[in-house]
């Protein structure tokens, strides 16, 4: 499959393909990348322990039969791991730390060296918790933001793993974007088994940051009920272990939803509850009692304004065409994958491709999305 197949960028980063390697402590080296993620779009290593208190917090876990990387010079390991890992996919580092100078010593670090440092809000084990680091970071909130807002000074591309249904998601997510973070890492775990997809959906219409989502991440369809609402990237972590080549087989899979329809992460209809805020590009004109009402009066639009900018949009683009679909242009059908005779045959006619007629609709998301009166990331 082509590099370029994907048009998936983060600050000077560019993603091969929305496919990535989760950390896991004592686990996600290396090694273990070039072994089983040569073909991710992105790696990330570690969990690292940065200070004293955080590396003698891995040492007691390990003593209880967690895995845990367990160094004194961790500096030095993060810039030989960075070097060591293959050609292909961006690296990041997962790090812990009780303080915010080992953060900046290593934003520092893996900025020089080409790559993405990702801070753990994430890891719930008691040892680390009990030295404020880890997931204790989401019960001090001016804390997290502090020390995103300095870690980002370095002008390092920032990602946060955070563990959902914890804290008030929707109010760390603003936070987390409000103090610089430019990608969120979210485990969207629940209780019980799978991923929150609805909240994954929330958190996509609370914020505009890069979204990476995790959990229970084990086969295509799994990827694809992430992507659908509203994840730009997956990653995988235990599956990896269990089975070698699934990130081999998801880059390969959604590879090929890429070329077929032009939009892999293309959302569900928002009339059916479950499209998030970029599902307004599907959505027919609004002349009757229906849930994109509600949508898109959370961008500030009415009706009216709604349909100006949709045909705003579609002017001077294919998407103009098409008398005779239901509301007179493509700019208002749906997502390719339901069938409409009507919207075929104008595609036909046009020579249109399905991945051209999508790739149009992403940027007609885009655009409602960019014009709205009330930002995404606004707070209710």
């Amino acid at each position: 499959m082509s590099d370029n197949l994907f048009d998936i960028n983060v600050g000077n980063f560019s993603f091969r393909n929305p496919i990535a390697l989760a950390p896991m402590g004592g686990i996600t080296n290396s090694t273990f990348a070039n072994e089983r993620a040569n073909d991710a779009g992105l790696v990330i290593l570690g969990g690292y322990n940065l200070d004293s208190a955080t590396q003698k917090a891995a040492a007691e876990m390990v003593t209880r039969g967690r895995k845990e990387f367990e160094t004194h010079e961790p500096f030095k390991i993060i810039e030989n791991e960075i070097k060591a890992v293959n050609k292909g996919p961006v690296i990041g580092i997962n790090v812990r730390s009780s303080k915010i100078a080992p953060l900046i010593k290593t934003a520092e670090l893996v900025k020089n060296a080409g790559a993405i440092l990702e801070l753990d809000a994430h890891c719930r084990q008691q040892e680390i918790t009990d030295v404020g680091a880890g997931q204790a970071l989401l019960s001090d909130l001016p804390k997290l933001s502090e020390w995103i807002s300095r870690i980002k000074e370095t002008g390092v591309v920032l990602s946060v793993k955070v563990r959902a249904n914890v804290v008030d998601d929707i109010e760390l997510v603003q936070v987390i974007e409000a103090a610089g973070a430019d990608i969120l890492h979210l485990d969207a775990m629940k209780e019980g088994s799978g991923a929150d997809l609805k909240l994954i959906k929330e958190v996509r219409d609370s914020t505009r940051m890069f979204l990476i989502c995790n959990n229970s991440v084990t086969d295509v369809e799994t990827a694809k009920n992430m992507f659908s609402r509203g994840a730009e990237m997956v990653s995988v972590a235990r599956a990896v272990m269990d089975e070698p080549e699934i990130i081999s087989q998801l880059v390969n899979r959604i590879s090929m939803q890429q070329e077929d329809m032009g939009w892999y992460n293309a959302p569900k209809h928002v009339c059916r509850g479950e499209g998030d805020l970029r599902g307004l590009a599907f959505c027919c004109l609004p002349v009757k009692p229906c849930p994109v009402h509600n949508v898109i009066g959370k961008l500030g639009y009415s009706a009216q304004e709604f349909a100006d900018i949709k045909n705003e949009f579609a002017k001077g683009t294919m998407l103009e065409y098409g008398d005779s679909t239901c509301f007179g242009s493509l700019v208002w059908c749906c997502k390719i994958s339901k069938p409409c005779f009507l919207r075929d045959g104008v595609l036909e006619t046009l020579g249109l491709s399905d991945s051209e007629y999508m790739r149009l609709k992403k940027e007609l998301a885009d655009y409602i999305i960019d014009q709205a009166k009330k930002p995404v990331n606004a707070k209710a």
